[in-house]
């Protein structure tokens, strides 16, 4: 919301300066994003008066101009037409920045003939679009007098940002009105002029859509003339940051800034029969007034005539029925609009607009005959022509709302404790009217203020409008003793991950939780879809991470990152609820190339285990007793792909991608991937959160070498699993060293380490234990190598 100081003091009475105004809105909750002085750019350009003009010896269309700005004779080059000895303009010299050419002036040579600054257009001074010629000023205009400081333009412009449920302020009055309560100044009443018309409107309205806009109020106007507005307006609308187009359109916007009303008109010679509010049928189309075409659906609100739609209800006019320079009669349109359908409709057309930020917040119901009133008036004295009687279909929804007023929950809930008194005043300042009394007072919720609901936003206004900075800073209570720890074993296992997964270089990754229909349906789609979503690109709640890995490492890899190494720690959303889950991506060089190694080599899917082991220890997951299993799922690669679990539950998986879905993200070349799921983990039978203390064996270990010629269909993981079986109690770690593809077969050699408990473990011993090793490896067909 955009406004200037000058504008807001049309309605609250004060003396306070911009700084002032700038930390109060703040103060009270209106966040000021930035205040700018347009006139600081104008203070160079001094007004000037042209002593002679001359015709240039080298151009028949230049003419040198000699002026005076206060510090005697300078000659100038000029090309306007309008330049002529005794004017007043307004001057440039060498150094000064022209804010409309995006020029510094400096003394130049034009044609042979020396010009030092320029003679500047409404264009050059972005005051307009005029550039015919150059400014001409009054003839009481001081010469060398500052041209912003004469034509009055130092004026403070605010860029406020307005929060969703602050409606009210979406218009100059209503920030003033906050202003006023805040205590500074006095907010000026509406005054809101009695037209009664002349004549019958003679155009129908009325309203087949009562659900999507319940009143709908109009008249006409004729014999008007639609030219250029008032200088004072277009000022005002630039400041915020509207282009003038013409005295109607520009009317209309400026009470839709200054009231917060949006408003419409139509020009009658476009309309055929009456005008209706209905819904739009299937198949309907419009052209709006930006030049685009909508699909309309029975779902949106449209105001129509005998040949169709003419406008988005609430959202943006039509293009054949708008107003032109040749229009001399209109069709005044003031509407309520249904908040939730007027946002639904938005959305659907991806279509935003002034209008719609305003109603799809909710305009203020009672405001229809005022606002209709305030708009008449302004045509009538910019444009002319003879209003008639209005014309009201339905009625807008202000049925009063009672809260519960209660003034001790200021302190309680609040934490200031504001006396009754001062409350009731302030809560009046905003516009309520607090009724009853002996402990049960009521306070009214004025028509504009639809956010209001219970004792609790009483509480925030009053609260907010003290000050948030008064309120006093105090400590929690503490219990005596040792602090007890708060984290879950969920919030801690997340917090170990994340350092693992730190330490191992992968970088932290946070995406949206919302992906696309057709990401989610990559996954076997979404068991949970949006109502209100931002976009309809996200609507479904993710069933993977790995859509939004897979687009953060494209972006990546579009800006020319060469290793790319992604985590997330988030949330998969399931028929069944939400599951903890880690995700992982790598893509790129898994090293750079170098003199040892040669070219750079991309990662596979050996990278994606050692990250999934790692993280899983971390987590505190029985590592050594995981199972693997090949394929990992539809969604990977199925012969580079694999899981990780303890009997049936699956507690990772990780591998390439499958091809088809790599396609679909757009993944890099070369990417894998992982989830951990979190929620498989079991948790450890010690609930102690002390660990046991560290005994190490006080016997040294052994080790013993196996080789087994295996079947090709036998994986490692089996007959390593298998072998750590053979002797439970003496038997703590197996490993594969060394694989062999030989013409006997296939050979696996496997390290075992044995950890004596008590005593010296004998050779009669040892051998015990290997022949259990060789009988459980035979059991799955492997043959001991002689």
């Amino acid at each position: 919301m955009k406004f200037s100081l000058s504008w807001l003091k049309d309605h609250l009475e004060t003396d306070a300066d911009a700084t002032t105004v700038a930390e109060t809105l703040t103060r009270i909750g209106l966040e000021v994003e930035q205040v700018t002085n347009p006139a600081e750019a104008l203070k160079p350009f001094k007004v000037a008066r042209v002593l002679s003009a001359e015709r240039h010896p080298q151009a028949d269309k230049l003419q040198v101009l000699s002026i005076d700005a206060g510090d005697g004779p300078m000659q100038v080059v000029c090309g306007a037409p309008n330049a002529r000895a005794g004017m007043l303009g307004v001057f440039g010299g060498p150094g000064t920045y022209v804010p409309g050419s995006d020029m510094t002036l400096k003394q130049a040579t034009i044609r042979g003939v020396e010009s030092n600054g320029m003679m500047c257009s409404a264009r050059e001074l972005q005051l307009g679009e005029d550039h015919d010629g150059i400014i001409e000023l009054s003839a009481d205009a001081p010469i060398g007098m500052s041209y912003a400081d004469f034509a009055g333009l130092d004026d403070a412009l605010f860029d406020v940002a307005i929060t969703p449920n602050r409606q009210d302020c979406m218009g100059v009055h209503g920030i003033a009105r906050d202003l006023a309560a805040a205590g500074l100044g006095t907010l000026k009443p509406i005054a809101v002029p009695g037209i009664e018309g002349s004549y019958d409107n003679p155009i129908e309205i009325r309203i087949e859509d009562p659900e999507g806009c319940p009143a709908f109020y109009g008249r006409m106007v004729r014999g008007l003339t639609n030219g250029a507005s008032p200088e004072w307006m277009q000022r005002r609308l630039k400041a915020a940051g509207q282009r003038p187009i013409s005295a109607l359109v520009d009317i209309t916007n400026y009470v839709m800034l200054d009231h917060g009303r949006p408003s419409h008109a139509y020009d009658v010679k476009t309309l055929s029969g009456a005008v209706v509010a209905r819904r739009a049928t299937e198949g309907e189309t419009i052209v709006a007034l930006n030049e685009k075409d909508y699909a309309l659906t029975p779902e949106m609100t449209v105001i129509a005539d005998d040949n169709g739609a003419h406008d988005i209800g609430g959202i943006m006019g039509g293009e054949h029925s708008g107003v032109s320079p040749d229009t001399d009669q209109v069709l005044l349109e003031i509407a309520y609009f249904t908040p939730e359908r007027i946002a639904r409709t938005g959305q659907a057309l991806t279509l935003t607009s002034d209008a719609r930020s305003r109603f799809e917040r909710g305009v203020d119901p009672a405001f229809l005959d005022d606002g209709l009133a305030i708009i008449t008036q302004l045509i009538l004295d910019i444009c002319g022509g003879e209003a008639s009687r209005v014309t009201r279909a339905g009625s807008p929804p202000v049925e009063a709302k009672r809260v519960a007023f209660l003034p001790e929950r200021a302190a309680t809930l609040g934490g200031i404790d504001v006396p009754e008194a001062e409350q009731v005043a302030i809560l009046k300042r905003l516009g309520f009217t607090i009724e009853g009394g002996n402990g049960d007072h009521k306070a009214i919720v004025p028509s504009w203020r639809r956010d209001i609901d219970g004792s609790a936003d009483l509480v925030e206004e009053v609260v907010r409008i003290v000050g948030y900075d008064n309120i006093v800073s105090t400590a929690l209570p503490r219990a005596d003793g040792v602090a007890k720890a708060t984290a879950t074993r969920g919030q801690m296992m997340e917090r170990r991950i994340r350092r693992a997964a730190a330490a191992r270089g992968l970088d932290e990754a946070i995406n949206w939780s919302f992906i696309s229909g057709a990401e989610a349906d990559l996954f076997g789609g979404a068991a949970h879809i949006l109502a209100n979503p931002i976009s309809e690109e996200m609507k479904h709640m993710r069933p993977s991470l790995i859509p939004g890995l897979a687009a953060a490492a494209r972006r990546n890899a579009d800006r020319g990152a060469s290793m790319i190494r992604l985590f997330e720690v988030g949330r998969r959303y399931l028929a069944d609820g939400e599951k903890p889950t880690v995700g992982l991506l790598l893509a790129g060089e898994r090293n750079a190339r170098g003199w040892q190694d040669g070219k750079p080599a991309g990662f596979d899917a050996y990278d994606a285990k050692a990250d999934v082991l790692a993280l899983l220890e971390a987590a505190g997951a029985p590592v050594a007793n995981l199972q693997l299993t090949m394929d990992a799922g539809p969604t990977w690669h199925p012969g580079r792909s694999a899981k990780l679990g303890l009997g049936s539950k699956v507690l990772a998986a990780f591998g390439e991608l499958h091809p088809r879905l790599a396609k679909a993200l757009d993944a890099p070349a070369g990417t894998v991937a992982a989830e951990l799921y979190l929620d498989m983990i079991p948790a450890p039978r010690n609930a102690e959160r002390a660990r046991t203390a560290f005994a190490p064996p006080t016997l040294q270990p052994l080790t013993r070498d196996f080789a087994f010629l295996v079947p090709a269909e036998l994986s490692a993981d089996a007959l390593v699993r298998a072998v750590r079986g053979a002797d439970k109690a003496l038997i703590t770690a197996a490993r594969v060293f060394d694989r062999y593809p030989g013409e006997q077969g296939l050979s696996l050699a496997i390290e075992v380490m044995l950890q004596p408990v008590d005593k010296s473990l004998t050779e009669a011993e040892i051998g015990e234990v290997s022949g259990r090793i060789v009988a459980a490896a035979v059991k799955l067909g492997a043959i001991m190598r002689s």
